[in-house]
C-alpha cells in the first residue's frame, strides 16, 4: 500500500465494532482490580492489558493494511473479535481457573492476526516470518502460564510482554506505509469508547446505593474527571499527533513512531483509565468517609498515570504540554491524603487541579486571541 493510497482511509463500522468488542477488557479489568485492589492485583491487570492491547494494536496495524471489504476477511475478523470477548470474559479467573480459556482464546487472536496480515501482499509475508512466530511465542507463553503453577505461571506471563516489546523492533520494516488517518483515529476511537466505559462501570456501582445528594455530587465530580482525561487527548493534541506522524516522509520512522506512541505509549493511558475507575467505585457510598489508602492511591495514581502516559505520548511526537501534564500529575499525587480524611475532598481537588491546568495551557491562546474569542473557542477548539 502506498502513501497516496492510504491517505483516504478512514474507520470502517466494522472496525468500531470490533472496538467495542475490546472495549468489554476495561470493564473486566476494573471490576478484577477492585476486588484485589493490591500491588499483585495491580500487577496482574498491568500484564493482562499488555498483552491484550498487543493485539489490539496488531489488529489496528492489520486493518490499516488489509480493509475487511470482503465476507471471507469480516469472517475472520468476527473471529478475531471472539476470541477477543471470550478472553475478556475469563479476566477475573486469567491468573486461576480460567488461564486456559484465556491462553486458548488469545492464541486464536493471534493466528487470526497472522491469517489476515499474509492477505496484504509480499511485503507483508516477509514481515510475518519474523513477527508472526514471536507473536505466537507470546500466546504460547501466556496459555502456559494458563496451565503452569506458581511461580511459573507469572515467570510466563512476564516473559510474553516481553517477547512481544522485542518483536516490536526485531521485525522488517517493508510493510510499514502505514495511513496516518486511519491510525490515529482507530486509536482514539479506542481511547473515548475506554474513557465512556469506565463511566459505565462506575455507574453499576450506584446499583446498590441510595442516591442521595452525596452520591449525585460523586457522580457529577466523576464525570468531570472523565472529562478532563478526554480533554487531555481530544482537545487538539490528537489531531495534532495525526498531523505529525503523516508528516513523516520515511515509512520506517513513521512506523517507529506509531509503535512507540501509539503501540507503546497508550498502555500507560487506558491502566490510567482502569485504576481511575476503581479509585471512584471505591468512593460510592462513602463520600463523606475516610478512604483506606488503597482506593485514595488508586484514585489520584490512576488519573496521574493517565496524565504521565499523555505527557510522554506528547514527548515522542514533539508536542508541547508536556510539562503541564508532568505538573499536574504531581499535584493529583499531593491531594492523595485528602482522600484519607473525606473522599469528597480528594475527589473535588482532582478534577479542579485538571480545570486549573487546561486553563493555564489556554493562556498563551487567550493572551494571542483576546478573551472573547477564546471563551468561546475553550479548549483549543475541542470537539
Amino acid at each position: 500500500m502506498t502513501t497516496s493510497e492510504s491517505a483516504g482511509i478512514r474507520v470502517s463500522t466494522l472496525e468500531l465494532f470490533f472496538d467495542l468488542v475490546f472495549v468489554f477488557t476495561v470493564t473486566q479489568l476494573a471490576d478484577a482490580l477492585a476486588h484485589d485492589l493490591s500491588p499483585r492485583g495491580l500487577i496482574d491487570a498491568t500484564l493482562i492489558l499488555t498483552v491484550v492491547w498487543w493485539m489490539y494494536s496488531g489488529y489496528a496495524w492489520l486493518t490499516n493494511a488489509v480493509a475487511p471489504t470482503t465476507t471471507t476477511r469480516r469472517t475472520l475478523l468476527l473471529a478475531g473479535m471472539a476470541g477477543f470477548l471470550v478472553m475478556a470474559l475469563a479476566i477475573p479467573e486469567a491468573f486461576g481457573a480460567y488461564g486456559w480459556i484465556f491462553g486458548v482464546s488469545y492464541l486464536l487472536v493471534n493466528v487470526v492476526h497472522s491469517v489476515l496480515f499474509l492477505q496484504a501482499g509480499p511485503a507483508a509475508v516477509r514481515m510475518m516470518r519474523t513477527l508472526g512466530p514471536l507473536n505466537l511465542l507470546a500466546a504460547a507463553l501466556v496459555l502456559a502460564g494458563g496451565l503452569l503453577p506458581e511461580p511459573w505461571r507469572h515467570l510466563c506471563w512476564i516473559a510474553a510482554p516481553l517477547v512481544q516489546i522485542t518483536a516490536g523492533y526485531v521485525h522488517p520494516a517493508e510493510m510499514h506505509s502505514i495511513s496516518a488517518g486511519h491510525f490515529a483515529e482507530r486509536h482514539s476511537l479506542v481511547m473515548i469508547i475506554a474513557i465512556g466505559e469506565s463511566i459505565i462501570a462506575i455507574g453499576l456501582g450506584f446499583r446498590e446505593v441510595h442516591l442521595d445528594g452525596g452520591a449525585i455530587l460523586v457522580a457529577v465530580l466523576a464525570l468531570g474527571i472523565a472529562y478532563y482525561l478526554w480533554w487531555c487527548y481530544f482537545a487538539g493534541d490528537d489531531k495534532r499527533a495525526e498531523h505529525v506522524l503523516a508528516g513523516m516522509s520515511d515509512p520506517l520512522r513513521r512506523a517507529r513512531l506509531a509503535l512507540n506512541a501509539w503501540g507503546y505509549g497508550h498502555v500507560p493511558m487506558l491502566l490510567g483509565i482502569v485504576v481511575t475507575a476503581v479509585g471512584i467505585k471505591k468512593t460510592v457510598g462513602h463520600a463523606f468517609e475516610p478512604l483506606h489508602w488503597g482506593p485514595a492511591f488508586a484514585l489520584s495514581g490512576g488519573v496521574a498515570l493517565y496524565l504521565l502516559g499523555h505527557a510522554a505520548f506528547l514527548r515522542l511526537l514533539r508536542l508541547s504540554g508536556v510539562w503541564h501534564r508532568v505538573a499536574g500529575a504531581a499535584l493529583v499525587l499531593a491531594v492523595t491524603p485528602l482522600g484519607h480524611l473525606v473522599a469528597m475532598a480528594q475527589l473535588a481537588a482532582i478534577p479542579l487541579i485538571m480545570a486549573a491546568g487546561a486553563i493555564a495551557e489556554d493562556l498563551p491562546r487567550i493572551r494571542r486571541l483576546g478573551m472573547t474569542e477564546a471563551i468561546g473557542d475553550f479548549g483549543r477548539n475541542a470537539g
